[in-house]
């Protein structure tokens, strides 16, 4: 059966590191793309959330101002001596501006935290998203050193696929290691 093999192919050391090297950064790889695939739905939902809460912020703003606008036009209109039903609709309008100038922090807060807690996630996503390209990096270089036979080639897929965990470990754990400049290039 040896016969069968390439020349120099009896160094099984090379293949079985490349083996192991594979299979230890695939079975990685597909539990951190699990993990991305639940966060990148966290970010959609977040990301909703933040745009209806900002159309509501927006909204009610449009509001506030269409009452004081219509309440400065009616107390012009109705001068010094407004009628009794000039004065109830301006109390109205007044009591409608309190409500919406009451609403509209609380809207814009909460439209903030939805905009921080997409942020928040996008980092992670980030960390998943180069631990991906790092380890299918590493995966690509462990197969040419398999079928060039070079030790070099292998190490090269060890620190591509090491920085690729370290990534992915990153995205587990919440660590905040985020390499900014390789995410701007890759964005």
């Amino acid at each position: 059966m040896e016969d069968d093999l390439p020349e120099g192919g009896r160094d099984k050391t090379l293949n079985r590191l490349v083996a192991i090297t594979v299979v230890t950064l695939s079975v990685f790889m597909a539990v951190a793309n699990i993990k991305d695939d639940n966060l990148v739905q966290a970010m959609q939902l977040a990301k909703s959330d933040a745009i209806d809460t900002w159309s509501e912020y927006q909204a009610t703003r449009t509001k506030a101002h269409i009452v004081e606008t219509a309440r400065a036009e009616m107390a012009l209109i109705a001068g010094a001596n407004p009628s009794v039903a000039a004065r109830t609709a301006l109390v109205s309008m007044d009591t409608e501006a309190a409500k919406y100038a009451a609403e509209t922090p609380t809207l814009k807060a909460k439209a903030q935290a939805d905009d921080a807690q997409y942020d928040a996630l996008n980092v992670h996503d980030d960390q998943f998203d180069m631990c991906d390209a790092l380890i299918s990096i590493a995966v690509s270089l462990a197969a040419v050193a398999a079928l060039a036979e070079t030790r070099w080639l292998l190490f090269a897929a060890w620190g591509f696929g090491g920085f690729g965990l370290l990534m992915g470990i990153a995205g587990f754990a919440g660590w905040a290691i985020h390499p900014n400049a390789l995410a701007s290039f890759l964005s």
